[in-house]
């Protein structure tokens, strides 16, 4: 049996290849070996070392909070890969068999699951143990229109502590990583999945019906929504109906306690929003709340939450509290903490112009050679020209340039020489 794949792209342009390969046919584009797949490509300069460097900075500011580093593979045995993860998670996982065993293998779509993972599993502490990472991620969608499917992934996670303080540090060391990596005025969008499970939970429902729920909300699709609770206790399924039109600021907070059914989880997630909310506009942190925002709903136990920034379509940085995740590995543990993709954060706004000097090629030349060395190790970027080359200063990404006055080599504008 063939099996077709149709992309977004050939929706509306039926005989070409998607995205690069406009003004050419399919028969054409084959040909050329330099084409990647959809919604994949290559990071050039200056942004890829916009990248690095704010990678670098970032993971700078974690292990100062006293973060460990951890570096996960990017293929594991799929069982390992997904356990405890949800629906949600195998449906992004690319798959494959092991040549070796024999046994179905997994592309990490999601870096948090193997921390969770080489806590529970690997390092094995009592108390409270704090992780961080970095690497690329591969997912068979993107999460947009204007996504990839390989982002690069950031982020930490804190085990062994059930309490808010743990929730509030994570979040605000996300804050202050959005911050590092250019991201103003962030605000964080809060939820709990709590109190969605408390009133599926009286709904004798099978999992399908559970999941449709869950979609009707995620989507804010009103109408769905009371489609499937037609049939419900009248006033569960006003609550249920309820859930979309709770968000905003924290009048939202009193809004929900009149109008949900009262019950002890209910009650605890409120009050759990409450003070988390307070102590982060205590930091001068803004805080907006959002009852039916489910994210990670399948492996996420408690309260959720996305970050926003100024010029920026979606949500910039995704956690949550997952309590359960390390109970597969044998060891539970309370857990939280959240991602960033850098290559999205980074691909909204101006990327700096690169700097540098051009220096000239002298073998014998000592005093050169230090000054050249001096420069570098000052963190300035020197490129020296070789004999027979020719330099141009906008493709090296250079600004000045090292010239011979007086008996002295000084750095000059390229404009001024």
């Amino acid at each position: 049996m063939v099996k077709f794949v149709l992309s977004v792209s050939s929706l509306f342009f039926p005989d070409w290849h998607a995205c690069c390969c406009f003004g050419h046919r399919v028969a054409d584009c084959v040909k050329h070996n330099w084409l990647l797949p959809e919604y994949i490509e290559d990071v050039l300069p200056p942004l890829s070392w916009r990248l690095e460097s704010v990678r670098r900075a970032i993971l700078d500011l974690f292990w100062r909070h006293g973060y460990e580093l951890v570096q996960p593979p990017l293929l594991e045995y799929l069982e390992s890969l997904l356990t405890g993860t949800g629906h949600d998670l195998d449906l992004k996982t690319f798959k494959l068999i092991d040549q070796l065993s024999g046994r179905h293998m997994g592309l990490r779509a999601d870096i948090t699951p193997q921390a969770a993972r080489i806590d529970a599993h690997l390092m094995n502490n009592q108390g409270v143990n704090r992780l961080c990472y970095s690497g690329s991620v591969l997912q068979t969608r993107p999460d947009s229109m204007l996504g990839t499917r390989e982002p690069l992934q950031i982020g930490a996670e804190l085990f062994g502590h059930a309490g808010l303080e743990s929730d509030f540090e994570i979040q605000t060391l996300m804050v202050n990583a959005l911050a590092l990596a250019g991201a103003g005025n962030v605000f964080i969008d809060l939820g709990h999945v709590a109190i969605f499970r408390a009133l599926v939970s009286q709904t004798a429902q099978s999992s399908a019906r559970e999941m449709d729920l869950f979609q009707a909300l995620q989507s804010k699709d009103t109408r769905l929504l009371a489609e499937l609770t037609s049939d419900l206790e009248p006033a569960l399924a006003k609550a249920l109906c309820a859930l979309p039109e709770l968000n905003g600021g924290p009048a939202v907070l009193d809004h929900a306690t009149s109008r949900l059914p009262a019950g002890v989880e209910i009650a605890n997630a409120l009050n759990d929003l409450k003070r988390l909310g307070k102590m982060l506009n205590q930091r001068g942190i803004r805080v907006s709340y959002d009852l039916a925002e489910l994210r990670g709903y399948s492996y996420h136990s408690g309260i959720v939450f996305a970050a926003y920034a100024e010029g920026y379509r979606d949500a910039v940085a995704k956690g949550g509290r997952y309590d359960e995740v390390g109970k597969a590995f044998g060891r539970a543990r309370s857990a939280t903490g959240f991602s960033i993709d850098l290559r999205e954060v980074l691909s909204t706004g101006e990327v700096p112009g690169r700097v540098g000097i051009l220096a000239p090629y002298r073998a014998d030349d000592a005093i050169l050679a230090e000054r050249v060395a001096a420069l570098r190790n000052a963190g300035e970027r020197v490129v020296v020209e070789l004999p027979g080359s020719v330099s141009d200063a906008a493709e090296l990404g250079l600004d000045r340039r090292l010239v011979f006055e007086a008996g002295v080599w000084h750095v000059k504008p390229f404009l001024l020489v």
